[in-house]
């Protein structure tokens, strides 16, 4: 391995580990970045010379800190600038204080996620402070434009440092409030990886389980049904994961995967967190247990799980969802009757710039034998799909339908 794919691997593995240790012992969020940064750059040009250090992450640590210790004594005018250099002293000779969850990632989700906070911003700042998103990757997260997010992402930063909000897991009581926000950020970090693993970034795989294991800590901290929901339904999804991209990294459709590589523990440990009281994350866990039973595409119980998404739908009334009982729908009742809600789904206007609402359309399209208005709407989700790998499946298939259409012509 070259020193570049290690440090994009320490980078994937260690950054928020790096960010939330800083931010604990200076609570300064944009000088643990901007450290956290510098230790990183320094990797590159130190480990070319010195080789990869056994323990990366502790090596990213140390010389973060010592980073913030030079800049805070630099610019140290005042008695607040020395304590916390102080306090960068402290925390590199002594262990941190002992905590409940004793794990600084968690306590960065449960500060970012504090209810002062409006909820999307507290989302973005975990995702830009503990996994390292950048900006225009946040802002593709939430389907907003990156100018946008940038403010949501500074105002936030300020109100932590103007609130004084304390950098802890709360107390008991209070972390059923913040429970929403938390859980929504650790699927959103599921999914960062869970992506990736299908091509463009390969190295962000370890954040699928980072997620897991943030997810296996909230249960125990809090077993309600929807942190054990969403434990069940990233187990159910990542059990998959050996399936879902061919060696060339482009993905592979459903209901070609090869359910034997599926992981038969995880699909197991899934099931058994389930059932529990009905909420989002409970029932797209049942749906994604439908296909983790099922032997076949075709054995699917379809008409289940498109009432389990109007079940969903009476929580979580998003556009997305409904896209995804319209497929569900098509499977169950055939393309025409998926198709005319999809059409109504681009009539709204919701779905615009998202690349599967027309890659929906193609695909039922396609399975009607309307083979030039399946190619036309790859087409139109060719120029909307965000990444390398979605490209190429969205190429694939637009091969297919052509060779398909030509034929048929013929």
């Amino acid at each position: 391995m070259g020193v570049n794919e290690a440090v994009a691997e320490a980078f994937a593995a260690e950054w928020g580990q790096v960010v939330a240790t800083l931010i604990r012992v200076t609570g300064d969020w944009d000088l643990a970045e901007d450290c956290a940064a510098d230790a990183f750059a320094a990797a590159l040009e130190r480990w070319e010379r010195d080789g990869v250090p056994d323990k990366p992450g502790a090596w990213l640590t140390t010389t973060a800190r010592n980073r913030a210790m030079d800049l805070l004594r630099r610019e140290a005018v005042g008695a607040a600038k020395l304590r916390q250099a102080a306090a960068l002293d402290h925390a590199a000779q002594e262990a941190a204080e002992p905590d409940e969850v004793p794990d600084d990632r968690l306590r960065l989700i449960f500060t970012c996620c504090h209810p002062a906070l409006p909820f999307e911003a507290r989302v973005a700042l975990t995702l830009r402070t503990l996994v390292g998103l950048t900006t225009a990757e946040i802002a593709r997260a939430f389907l907003v434009a990156e100018p946008a997010m940038y403010q949501r992402l500074t105002r936030a930063k300020k109100k932590i440092r103007e609130a004084g909000i304390p950098y802890r897991v709360p107390p008991t009581h209070l972390l059923p409030g913040r429970l929403r926000a938390v859980l929504a950020v650790i699927y959103l970090l599921f999914n960062e990886g869970y992506a990736a693993s299908a091509g463009d970034r390969l190295v962000r795989q370890d954040l699928s389980a980072e997620a897991i294991r943030l997810a296996r800590l909230l249960v125990r901290l809090l077993p309600e049904p929807e942190a054990r929901g969403l434990l069940a339904l990233m187990l159910l999804h990542d059990a998959r994961r050996p399936s879902r991209a061919d060696e060339a990294g482009v993905l592979v459709p459903l209901e070609h995967q090869d359910r034997s590589r599926w992981d038969p523990a995880k699909i197991a440990e899934g099931l058994r967190l389930l059932p529990g009281t009905p909420g989002p994350y409970q029932l797209q866990a049942a749906i994604a247990a439908c296909h983790a039973t099922a032997p076949s595409v075709e054995a699917t119980d379809w008409p289940r799980i498109v009432r389990l998404y109007d079940d969903l739908l009476k929580l979580l009334p998003s556009p997305v969802v409904r896209l995804n009982r319209a497929v569900a729908v098509a499977m169950a009742d055939g393309p025409e009757a998926g198709l005319a809600l999809v059409e109504d789904l681009a009539d709204a206007g919701e779905l615009a710039g998202y690349h599967l609402l027309p890659a929906t359309r193609a695909d039922l399209l396609r399975r009607q034998g309307a083979y030039a208005g399946a190619a036309r709407a790859y087409r139109e989700a060719l120029t909307l799909a965000p990444t390398d790998a979605d490209r190429a499946y969205l190429k694939a298939r637009l091969e297919e339908t052509l060779r398909r259409g030509t034929s048929a012509s013929g």
